[in-house]
């Protein structure tokens, strides 16, 4: 499911070899065809390492951190990027970032990305695989957040380290027009609650955004986290309900930081929101996207079909993955971001 214009497709070479077609194939998936052999190969895995690791956790700050300490191990043991990919670290107020330029990108643009885990794991390292490609698609610099986590810190901080990275962007001298701020779960929360922040703040707004599975409602009171309870391969429903409820407590329901979905949308840059038809978290962004489209901004949403959630990040295994990225590419390109 699509909505918004229909994007306008980059031209693409003629494949000649068998593996140039393959490329092809996968770079032209668009939403709504059924998962790749490999996503559902992909999918019984993630459920039966990713998904039953966390099932099995207490509802505890020892729970968090057993998870945070496996997702850190296995960010080490994550694949070298290709030739011409370089890595810098930037350090920041409080916490710190990581450069990824592939290829030649166009130093006058940026792209901040607020990678997701709940808000108590992941790190750009983990994400490697996925913003040297975003970097490649998107012909630009991709600056990678590292913000503090739960449950040593709050979203609050995030927020802040969020804030401080998009400061430093403007403090470099990039125009406003020509960054682009994207995030997955709760960096898609993320990205949504820095855009009204800024906005609430009369600070210069970046030029789009995109949020891939974004969980825009931290009280997880969408109909999606019952009904897609079973099909979704990830994320145990419950789990991410009673981290919502830790996370809300004492906060009133219209704050923009815990509540982005029901904040005053108007005036955002234009949108992008991407989400699986199967998991828990698609009722939420497609009332994002409808509630943007409503507000008057500028909106593409896309749904795919039985996918897991946040799928581009897993791309080095979900041919679907791959393709997102000539999506977020041509969403930019339309809007001359």
């Amino acid at each position: 499911m699509t909505l918004g214009t229909r994007p306008q497709h980059a031209l693409r070479p003629v494949a000649t070899t068998r593996a140039e077609r393959r490329v092809v194939r996968v770079l032209a998936m668009e939403p709504g065809s059924p998962p790749s052999l490999q996503a559902r190969i992909a999918h019984r895995v993630i459920r039966a390492v990713g998904r039953s690791f966390w099932e099995r956790l207490p509802d505890t700050d020892a729970g968090l951190v057993r998870l945070q300490r496996a997702t850190d191990l296995l960010a080490r043991y994550v694949q070298s990027a290709p030739r011409g990919v370089a890595f810098a670290p930037q350090p920041l107020p409080h916490c710190s970032a990581e450069w990824v330029r592939a290829g030649a990108p166009d130093e006058d643009r940026a792209l901040l990305y607020l990678h997701g885990g709940g808000y108590f794991f992941g790190s750009p390292r983990l994400y490697r695989p996925f913003t040297w490609r975003l970097s490649a698609a998107t012909a630009r610099p991709v600056l990678a957040l590292d913000y503090r986590l739960v449950p040593e810190h709050t979203p609050a901080d995030a927020l802040q380290d969020a804030l401080d990275a998009y400061d430093l962007l403007l403090e470099r001298g990039h125009d406003p027009s020509r960054i682009v701020v994207g995030g997955d779960s709760a960096g898609g929360h993320l990205t949504l609650a820095l855009l009204l922040t800024l906005k609430r703040r009369e600070r210069p707004l970046p030029g789009a955004a995109f949020c891939l599975s974004p969980w825009v409602d931290l009280m997880c009171s969408s109909e999606s986290h019952s009904g897609n309870a079973r099909t979704d391969h990830l994320i145990p429903a419950d789990k991410l309900a009673w981290l919502g409820r830790r996370y809300c407590e004492g906060r009133a329901e219209d704050d923009a930081l815990f509540a982005p979905l029901r904040g005053d949308l108007s005036g955002l840059p234009p949108l992008m929101f991407v989400a699986s038809g199967t998991e828990i978290l698609r009722d939420e962004t497609r009332d994002a996207a409808e509630r943007a489209r409503a507000a008057g901004v500028e909106t593409v949403y896309q749904e795919w079909d039985d996918l897991v959630h946040v799928f581009p990040v897993f791309c080095d295994f979900i041919p679907e993955g791959k393709a997102a990225f000539r999506h977020i590419a041509e969403f930019l390109r339309r809007f001359g971001a």
